[in-house]
């Protein structure tokens, strides 16, 4: 929610980490930062201008000099001094987490997981920037690769995964060299203030890792900065488009993860109730606030989406909600009030495109939290393309299901789709699975898995207008996104060499 902050004494003003130090914005422009399971304001969050950012890139800057001349043994000695610091800290994290954002503990504590083991894989930097070697490529001439940094980079990181998007950026970044400016969401900003605090007790050096918050201003400024070689984004598709068009623009190098429509293909010879188990935890979880839930299950033949709808509907009516502190709740609130709404705009206009509304959890209300921003499971039936509600990303609990005809049918959908970020098969047919994972037209593929979030060591991203340039996130196109290549030919001369005017020639 981007609405000024009132003035409060009681609230607290977050500051900016800038040069290994807590920095007070300086633009009085502030942002509010809800507890989405009460509705109540925690504290302010201060919205940076562009002289701000340009402080922070001189800083950044001025690091590179020294940081890129450690050694990448040492780099990874600090990431994992860092690592042992969250470790350590667990459940401080997650509380931060959970409370800016309202996603329940456990999965707040499985963020920061997938997050560390980004931060594990960097630590193997000293292998990851080993180049390649040729000896005698000509006549007493050698010739070999080195992975250089770019210098300062930077992250626009999303609302739904606080610390895990920013931990698929920084850690390789700075393990390759270079220096890094996070701008985390301004919805919650405190995990990304934890991170850096930690860095810094780590022994990172000051500037290598800086925090600047804000909104639109300070993303153009980071676009705009030319001494910013690099930017990474995660996000809706039309900003994804937007900081891609204005970064390359501006000479940068960009890779901008956009939104997602991900869909589940159940067989006819699937476990329903195994589907209906994955499902629930694939398009609930998080309150569906995920770029890889599932938000539309297409089941082939009309028994097959009967059954599957029979199994998941009490599932779903059942679902425990509530805030994510307390108790043991499957799912919690939707991050702002303004995005409840709008998740609630699209199960109306569902309703009234001729869907059927199967499990209506629009009127839930949580005792106790009665001004929290909760919305209970959504299930549609006889969903169709054309629909708002598969066309478009909701990013909220809201589950579709299509039927088709035939496997080519659901296959066809799927390619037809704008998006192409991640899907799914659920099936015990081998050569259907195989069929599925070459045909398909999207980046990440499932077989009897749910959600195909790839290790660390493998890289992250999706196809068509779900990615924004050619280099997926972290695993080896990771290291790739945040260095350039270099190439060395040598040859120390034995003796004078006449002039030569024709294209060199290794002999």
């Amino acid at each position: 929610m981007n609405a000024l902050a009132k003035d409060n004494p009681h609230t607290a003003t977050l500051p900016h980490f800038v040069g290994g130090h807590r920095v007070q914005g300086q633009s009085n422009r502030f942002s509010d930062v809800f507890n989405p399971a009460t509705g109540a304001v925690l504290a302010k969050v201060p919205l940076a201008n562009r002289d701000e950012v340009r402080h922070a890139v001189d800083v950044a800057e001025q690091a590179f000099k020294t940081w890129s001349q450690v050694t990448p043994l040492n780099r990874a000695r600090v990431l994992f001094k860092f690592k042992e610091l969250v470790e350590a800290n667990l459940e401080t994290l997650a509380h931060a987490i959970t409370r800016e954002h309202g996603k329940v503990l456990s999965d707040a504590m499985g963020e920061i997981t997938r997050g560390m083991e980004i931060v594990e894989f960097a630590c193997g930097i000293p292998h990851l920037l080993k180049g390649e070697h040729s000896m005698n490529v000509g006549t007493g001439v050698d010739s070999w690769s080195e992975y250089a940094p770019l210098g300062v980079v930077a992250g626009i990181t999303p609302f739904n995964f606080p610390c895990m998007v920013p931990m698929w950026m920084f850690p390789i970044a700075i393990a390759c060299g270079n220096t890094f400016i996070l701008k985390p969401s301004e919805r919650d900003p405190s995990p990304a203030m934890l991170i850096a605090e930690w860095l810094h007790q780590a022994g990172l050096p000051d500037g290598v890792f800086n925090v600047v918050h804000g909104d639109k201003e300070s993303v153009d400024a980071i676009l705009d900065e030319p001494r910013i070689q690099a930017v990474s984004f995660v996000g809706s598709t039309p900003i994804a488009e937007y900081i891609y068009s204005r970064g390359c623009s501006n000479g940068k190098r960009v890779q901008a993860l956009g939104g997602a429509k991900n869909h589940l293909v159940v067989m006819p010879d699937a476990d329903i109730d195994g589907v209906g188990n994955a499902l629930l935890g694939a398009g609930y979880g998080s309150a569906g606030e995920r770029c890889m839930a599932i938000s539309v299950a297409v089941c082939v033949g009309d028994k097959t989406a009967d059954q599957l709808i029979e199994n998941l509907a009490p599932k779903v009516a059942a679902l425990r909600i509530g805030p994510g502190e307390t108790g043991n709740p499957d799912m919690g609130p939707l991050v702002t009030c303004a995005h409840r709404d709008k998740v609630k705009a699209y199960v109306d206009g569902g309703v009234a495109d001729g869907a059927k509304l199967v499990v209506d959890g629009r009127n839930l209300k949580v005792n106790g939290n009665e001004d929290g921003f909760f919305l209970g499971g959504c299930l549609f039936d006889h969903v169709k393309p054309g629909m708002k509600i598969y066309d478009e990303e909701i990013f909220g609990p809201v589950l579709c299901v299509v039927r088709a005809k035939t496997f080519e049918e659901a296959c066809e959908l799927i390619n037809n789709h704008e998006y192409g970020n991640g899907t799914a098969i659920f099936t015990r047919d081998g050569e259907a699975a195989r069929e599925f994972a070459h045909r398909i037209q999207v980046g990440m593929v499932g077989i009897n898995v749910p959600i195909p979030v790839p290790m660390s060591f493998h890289s992250f991203g999706g196809w068509k207008r779900s990615l924004f340039g050619p280099l997926h996130m972290h695993g080896t196109d990771g290291v790739r996104f945040y260095t350039r290549l270099k190439t060395i030919t040598a040859r120390w001369p034995r003796g004078g060499n006449g002039a030569e005017f024709v294209m060199p020639t290794m002999k």
